[in-house]
């Protein structure tokens, strides 16, 4: 099992602008093979932003991979457009190799 997520720092003044992009957005992620499960996580507050990550789980690090290439991919991130200022940065990508579960 793989999982990958995307880190995002958010505008705290912003956060329900962000949600509604996500909550909005074909993600395209059902018919991908190996795919498992997505969610989007709200984290702690900091003084100038909120955290969040966009968390999937796949069966592989090779299905995720085959996901970032395939056409259902480009069309999930298309038409993924935050307005300016809402997003601080760049996403922090971080993927993970299960080893243990229970």
């Amino acid at each position: 099992m793989y999982i990958a997520m995307n880190r995002f720092r958010i505008a705290r003044d912003r956060t329900d602008e962000f949600e509604t992009v996500w909550a909005e957005r074909e993600r395209h992620l059902s018919s991908v093979p190996g795919f498992q499960r997505f969610l989007l996580l709200r984290g702690p507050e900091e003084e100038d932003h909120v955290l969040y990550a966009s968390h999937t789980t796949w069966e592989s690090r090779e299905a995720f991979q085959a996901w970032t290439e395939s056409e259902a991919f480009r069309k999930a991130h298309e038409g993924a457009r935050t307005p300016p200022g809402v997003v601080l940065g760049p996403p922090r990508f971080e993927g993970f190799e299960v080893v243990l579960e229970e």
